[in-house]
């Protein structure tokens, strides 16, 4: 049997409770709406995982799971502290060999786009975000990684330059994986849903909201 190139593919989530997700989709949406297209999101993030060769998958989350987590992912809460710390602790939770954290605002994720990850002999995988953050971030060896990410500014139009720079500086070899745009604004929906795939939770959802067909 051959053995997965990827040890761990971490998600790190938000449970999508209205009010409290996608706050940037509210207006047009209402926060009960914002947070079912959150849900969706993170639904089809999490079965897109499920098809990526890895020997574990592991779901980091601020919140307690609901229906939309299916069988197949260990489960971990995320510590309180900004986002570099809780990155940072997430990879603490994994072991030897190359990981890999996505999170779940790119729901057009294909499993196709993680094909090399952990096989084409790199340090690192970076996936640039279109507004300048980052949608994934990959290390072959996890236990590294915290200090790669602590202290990188989160949230900025810089972070994702900044979060590669700190890769390169520590003399890892980066693969770049293509730039994804995240869903936050009305317009990111509707961008980001005519760019999902067949059976695509989100779009269907961004469809029903808007009364717009695929």
């Amino acid at each position: 049997m051959s053995v997965p190139p990827l040890a761990t593919v971490l998600v790190i989530a938000k449970q999508p409770v209205p009010g409290r997700v996608k706050t940037r989709l509210t207006p047009p949406y209402t926060p009960r709406e914002a947070a079912a297209l959150a849900e969706a999101a993170l639904a089809d993030t999490l079965h897109t995982v499920l098809r990526v060769p890895a020997r574990r998958r592991l779901l980091v989350l601020d919140g307690t799971p609901g229906p939309w987590l299916p069988p197949g992912f260990d489960l971990a809460a995320q510590p309180p502290g900004g986002l570099d710390e809780r990155i940072a602790a997430a990879f603490a939770l994994c072991g030897r060999g190359p990981a890999l954290l996505v999170g779940m605002d790119t729901p057009q994720l294909t499993a196709e786009l993680f094909e090399d990850v952990g096989r084409n002999g790199h340090d690192a995988w970076f996936g640039p975000a279109a507004d300048g953050g980052f949608w994934a971030l990959g290390v072959a060896e996890p236990a590294g990684a915290a200090a790669l990410v602590r202290g990188v500014p989160m949230s900025t139009p810089h972070t994702g330059a900044v979060q590669r720079r700190r890769l390169v500086e520590a003399g890892l070899r980066v693969s770049d994986l293509p730039v994804l745009r995240d869903v936050d604004t009305a317009a990111d929906a509707a961008e980001v849903a005519a760019h999902c795939p067949a059976g695509s939770r989100f779009a269907a959802a961004v469809a029903a909201l808007t009364g717009t067909g695929r």
